[in-house]
């Protein structure tokens, strides 16, 4: 498993990025969660507590024209392109202010002028479409890199292994980030592959080196993100990484989680990446008071983002039939 390694130069503001980001990235998720106890939040939510890390260290070396696909536990991914807590938290709770109008909810975070291309609901199916976006800034010649996370029960739809084969083939810039919390909704992953890591076990069957990283560990992720994101834009092809992390709750909110083994969950929490970063920060000559006005400085952030949601209308009716596909009738397929 890949740990920092000290190759890559990680540099004292990048290490304040990444403790900001995964800082957002947790205040963001709680408020969530509670908005959602306000009643304020209809339907559910995924969270992602305790996976900060690698929303951060992939984040940290994008530039704005790349692209950032995720799944319904994307919420972090799409912060971190720079879209506001407002307009996230605004869309779970199908309010006007949130990116889709309040139209799409907490699985369908989107903001393509940010190079968030969305959060997707349906698993497995944001492999292609990321694929495609490779594609297609391949043949403009733009540099851009397609970036696509995934949890690790995608590693056994079709389409991963179709996306990630026909990327191969093409030597596309695209990245595959598979976020192994090791269960798929509530079956242990390893109950149903015969490999103990789905996505890097199967890397070789695609050409691709198997790369496993400790996904909380911020530093560990940014160099990794580095090495494979600059592969991608130099026309090396794509990568498939799978990091190691945990999600601090259950696959839902309706899901409480106890089919995790009491032993197991608090050796993970004791990995909280929040928590261990900071230690780190500290130990190598971070003043605590800046991290604590970072602290602040975010929770403000979050308060301020809760307060103009609990204020902004819901939805004009007049929206409900714009920002379509399609009408529902058959003449666009002619």
């Amino acid at each position: 498993m890949s740990t920092p390694t000290g190759t890559i130069e990680i540099t004292e503001a990048t290490r304040l990025l990444l403790y900001q980001s995964m800082l957002r990235c947790r205040g963001l998720e709680k408020k969530a969660y509670d908005l959602f106890m306000e009643g304020l939040v209809q339907g559910t939510t995924h969270l992602g507590l305790g996976q900060e890390a690698v929303a951060a260290g992939f984040a940290a070396v994008l530039r704005p024209d790349d692209m950032s696909f995720g799944t319904y536990r994307g919420h972090n991914h799409m912060l971190l392109r720079g879209m506001s807590m407002a307009s996230i938290l605004g869309e779970c709770a199908a309010r006007a202010i949130g990116c889709c109008g309040g139209k799409g909810g907490s699985m369908h975070i989107t903001d393509v002028t940010k190079g968030a291309m969305g959060s997707y609901a349906i698993v497995g199916a944001h492999l292609p479409v990321a694929v495609g976006a490779a594609w297609a800034g391949a043949v403009r010649g733009t540099g851009q890199v397609s970036l696509c996370f995934f949890g690790d029960g995608t590693t056994n739809i079709g389409t991963f292994h179709e996306a990630v084969n026909l990327a191969a083939v093409w030597k596309l810039p695209v990245v595959f980030v598979c976020e192994n919390n090791l269960y798929m909704e509530y079956t242990a992953i390893s109950a149903v592959i015969p490999v103990k890591h789905p996505a890097a076990d199967r890397a070789s069957a695609y050409g691709l080196e198997p790369i496993i990283v400790d996904g909380n560990d911020p530093d560990a992720v940014y160099e990794i993100a580095v090495s494979t994101v600059e592969r991608a834009r130099r026309g090396e092809g794509p990568s498939l990484v799978e990091a190691l992390t945990y999600r601090h709750k259950g696959h839902s909110r309706a899901d409480p989680g106890k089919y995790r083994p009491d032993e197991e969950v608090a050796a993970w929490m004791a990995r909280d990446p929040l928590p261990l970063y900071r230690a780190r920060l500290e130990s190598l000559g971070f003043p605590a008071t800046v991290l604590d006005e970072m602290e602040r400085l975010v929770k403000v952030e979050v308060e301020e983002a809760a307060d103009a949601v609990r204020i902004a209308p819901l939805p004009n009716p007049a929206t409900l039939l714009t920002d379509l596909w399609a009408n529902g009738g058959s003449e666009w397929r002619n």
